[in-house]
């Protein structure tokens, strides 16, 4: 016999019901819909971890041997990548460079200066969590602050695999689809993301810029080097417009800010993965482009960001530990 919530969530099918400030949908089942839909991704996501990891070791057992591809993709092996020497031509460098130097200022802001209201909403180990509450229109656009320390890997591997697309679809489990709509410079390029449809609420899609960069301007004392990714939505005419189909777009700003620091007395050179710390600040702000419930909202990302922070770090800690350290 069906649950009551999927008997709640068919009844809701059958009546086609979708987002919206006039759905007739009550919060606890909007929030039990996508729940449920996030739970199921999940899953999928689990089952393809565990089918990967039984085909490479069918690998090796029937090659006796695997050889690990270089961790570093052919564009990153030049002098001046993360510096932005390749996209500075490019038109949208004004405002990717002031972007960038302002989300690095404000995510190095601790979270208890001038009275700027974050609240802790997870605290788990060496993650915590900070939230914003703020609306536009009506609309949560909660501004969020995560802080987390992770062992065995550098600031420029994590950031190398928060920016690199090949990687995407490994860690962040609700994206259907990702285009390069603009390939700026190898360290700079513009996405067009698809996430998978969670009933009841609209698909969405994102077009925003990418831009990793190494910081030098030695504000962070102790770190051996300091690496960012930062994104930002973006809109010009020869991109692909908003809202012109199924999906509606959403607007976001993200940062993730990463330091490594290495065991006392060790250096680059010396240091192996056990001499290896990264701290990690990562800050977003997110507008939905549409209307869903603000308890519903902030009750899932309350629950979901957490799971998708130890996801990745986790993910790029596994994918680093046999290969060679990336400084």
């Amino acid at each position: 016999m069906p649950s009551l919530t999927t008997a709640r969530l068919f009844k809701g099918l059958l009546r086609k019901e979708i987002e919206g400030p006039h759905s007739t949908i009550p919060e606890d089942e909007f929030f039990d819909a996508v729940e449920t839909g996030l739970d199921k991704i999940e899953e999928d996501r689990q089952l393809r971890v565990r089918l990967k990891y039984q085909s490479q070791q069918s690998q090796i057992s029937n090659a006796g041997s695997v050889h690990s591809t270089n961790l570093e993709a052919e564009d990153e092996t030049a002098e001046d990548f993360g510096t932005g020497a390749q996209a500075k031509s490019h038109k949208l460098w004004p405002e990717i460079d002031r972007i960038c130097t302002e989300q690095l200022t404000q995510a190095r802001q601790g979270v208890g200066e001038d009275g700027n209201g974050w609240q802790l909403f997870a605290d788990e180990g060496e993650m915590k969590m900070y939230r914003r509450e703020e609306e536009v229109d009506g609309m949560v656009i909660d501004p969020l602050k995560s802080c987390h320390v992770v062992k065995g890997v550098t600031a420029r591997e994590m950031c190398h695999y928060f920016f690199d697309p090949a990687y995407r679809n490994d860690w962040e489990t609700t994206l259907e689809d990702v285009q390069i709509v603009d390939n700026v410079a190898p360290d700079t390029l513009v996405f067009l993301q698809t996430y998978k449809r969670i009933w009841p609420a609209s698909q969405r899609d994102a077009l925003f810029w990418s831009h990793m960069r190494r910081i030098t301007d030695n504000v962070d004392t102790g770190a051996n080097d300091v690496w960012v990714v930062c994104n930002h939505s973006n809109q010009n005419d020869e991109y692909p417009p908003a809202n012109q189909g199924k999906c509606v777009r959403i607007y976001l700003t993200v940062i993730l800010v990463c330091q490594t620091y290495l065991t006392p007395g060790k250096d680059s050179k010396t240091a192996t993965r056990d001499d290896l710390t990264c701290k990690i600040t990562y800050c977003s702000t997110v507008n939905p482009g549409g209307w869903a419930p603000a308890t519903v909202l902030r009750a899932i990302y309350k629950k979901e960001y957490p799971k998708f922070l130890k996801r990745f770090t986790g993910y790029v800690v596994d994918q680093c530990k046999a290969k060679p350290i990336m400084y």
